[in-house]
């Protein structure tokens, strides 16, 4: 005989459900009916084993199985909790994974997004998920990669391209809450999406073509712009650097850059902490790293190297004039995850910029495995790209108003030194949604505080690409959201943490841009307590309303 009990507790103001199972596991349970659903009756929860029988739209179901905590559903790691795993596949190939708590669910849905070219479920981000109770899905988004820029799957395939592009994640949404409702016996109660880089243009897809999906929405270092930042970024930094091969930057010369460009910015913002706070401020010109005669070529750099970074940071144009996509800013250069992995890589062509707009241009936009990216044409060539793809892949629309009016709430962050995708592209995508959403009459100020209600944009100083990087680099976003959401409690700051050896060392709090951390002038730098969120003086002194040099 089986004996299902629910209890309700209540863990720091959220509801959480305790099911406790007696038998046979829920064999017995009654299966899900979609009569009910229909008629508005509570149905009943499913057994684990009994979800590959259920019906969803162009979807086979390929496994459910009941797993306990300390199980090893994918590479890598363990799971915290104990639950019921369901594998499915919806056509053509959008694979996907729901893992459904057992013991303990906060009553939550999340989906987790993707980084490079997905093609593979994000295992480590769903172990995340299911550690704080939540019902939590990922996509492989329709296809299976080789490597993190791998592209060949898109040869002939555009509707694997849409897949990719939005409608792989869309469906994982729709699928995972239904299988969570029927597992569970009734709806999550809030969803949620989370994702940064890949999964940051997830996430601002999913915000403006399926704002239906989701309650509240992360995106961290969005490539939302993607077919002009692989074209203008990608692209552009691997030619800059390997066009000429006289302009090639090697690996060990990438400190020789960030040293230099620390030491000419670290204290625009009035504090040395090896930080650039706002590298637009930073006028720094990398000819003063000109070899001169007889000098060590391992310590300056070359004149056509110089005029690589100045190429970098500048971008390319169209023959029009138009910036292709914003450049990178200065003080993303050295550390592990920086140039060196980016740009130069171990050697010519190992870069990940190059490798991600190889694949891309070859596989996704000139179905030719023999096209050569390095003449690629930045006028004809980038509107064949945008024709050929845009659609599919590129996140740009400002029109968030169904967002809005459903009452979701979304929140970027972007890394200052993100040495992949330039920060002033999140800004520039903040900053038309504001323009948008503004009403007659709207000053700049007004226009954000408005966007404000619901989408917030964090600048994080020192962060380079979704992690890493000489500044606080650690911090919380998906509770700022759920307070959001759940509470109506706007997140006004967030403090971020860096860590060295596992230790904290450093705090500082984030602050809803337009503004920034302002040291109060008492006690330690390095306590986010000594710092206020303030509007910068430029925005202070064109502003017209009295509150914008307040604090939170």
């Amino acid at each position: 005989m089986t004996l299902t009990t629910m209890i309700d507790t209540e863990r720091e103001g959220l509801i959480v459900r305790k099911i406790i199972v007696c038998g046979a596991v829920l064999a017995a349970v009654a299966a899900f009916s979609p009569q009910a659903a229909a008629d508005g009756r509570k149905p009943k929860p499913m057994a684990c084993a009994d979800l590959a029988k259920l019906h969803l739209k162009d979807t086979t179901i390929e496994l459910a199985q009941t797993l306990p905590a300390g199980a090893n559903p994918a590479p890598v790691g363990t799971i915290a909790a104990a639950i019921c795993r369901v594998v499915g596949v919806t056509k053509p190939a959008v694979r996907f994974e729901v893992w459904l708590p057992t013991e303990t669910w906060n009553d939550k849905f999340q989906l987790v997004g993707n980084g490079g070219t997905a093609g593979v479920i994000s295992y480590g981000a769903m172990r995340t998920g299911l550690a704080r109770g939540y019902a939590v899905a990922s996509t492989d988004t329709g296809h299976v990669s080789s490597g993190s820029f791998d592209s060949t799957w898109a040869l002939g395939r555009p509707d694997l391209v849409a897949d990719f592009g939005h409608r792989g994640t869309h469906v994982t949404a729709v699928n995972g809450k239904e299988i969570t409702r029927a597992f569970y016996g009734e709806r999550p109660r809030y969803s949620y999406y989370v994702g940064c880089s890949k999964g940051g243009q997830q996430g601002l897809m999913e915000a403006q073509r399926y704002p239906e999906d989701f309650d509240g929405l992360i995106a961290g270092d969005p490539a939302n712009n993607w077919t002009r930042f692989y074209a203008g970024s990608h692209l552009w930094f691997a030619m800059a650097t390997l066009k000429d091969p006289e302009s090639y930057i090697p690996a060990s010369k990438t400190a020789i850059l960030g040293n230099a460009t620390r030491q000419a910015c670290d204290a625009i913002d009035g504090i040395v902490d090896g930080v650039i706070d706002d590298p637009r401020k930073c006028k720094f010109d990398p000819a003063v790293l000109t070899c001169t005669t007889g000098q060590d070529p391992n310590t300056c750099f070359t004149p056509k190297q110089v005029k690589a970074i100045k190429d970098i940071w500048q971008g390319v144009r169209t023959p029009w004039g138009e910036l292709v996509h914003p450049a990178l800013v200065p003080g993303a250069e050295d550390g592990p995850g920086g140039w060196a992995a980016w740009t130069t890589g171990s050697a010519p062509f190992t870069g990940l910029h190059w490798l991600a707009a190889d694949g891309f241009f070859r596989y996704m936009v000139f179905e030719n495995p023999a096209y050569d990216p390095m003449t690629f044409n930045f006028g004809s060539d980038l509107l064949f790209a945008l024709h050929q793809v845009g659609a599919s892949l590129d996140a740009v629309d400002p029109d968030l108003r169904k967002l809005e009016r459903r009452g979701s709430r979304l929140i970027v962050y972007h890394g200052w030194s993100d040495p992949d995708i330039s920060p002033l592209n999140s800004i520039n995508y903040f900053e038309d949604v504001a323009s948008f959403m503004a009403h007659r009459g709207d000053d700049r100020q007004d226009a954000r505080s408005r966007t404000n209600e619901f989408f917030r944009l964090f600048m994080v100083p020192g962060m380079q690409h979704c992690s890493g990087g000489p500044g606080p680099n650690t911090f919380d976003m998906l509770t700022a959201l759920e307070e959001w959401v759940e509470k109506g409690n706007a997140p006004e700051r967030i403090v971020a943490s860096h860590l060295t050896g596992g230790v904290v060392d450093r705090t500082r709090p984030l602050c809803v841009y337009p503004r920034v951390a302002v040291y109060t002038g008492t006690g330690s730098t390095d306590d986010a307590a000594n710092f206020k969120c303030r509007l910068p003086r430029d925005e202070r002194r064109h502003g017209r309303h009295h509150d914008d040099d307040d604090d939170d």
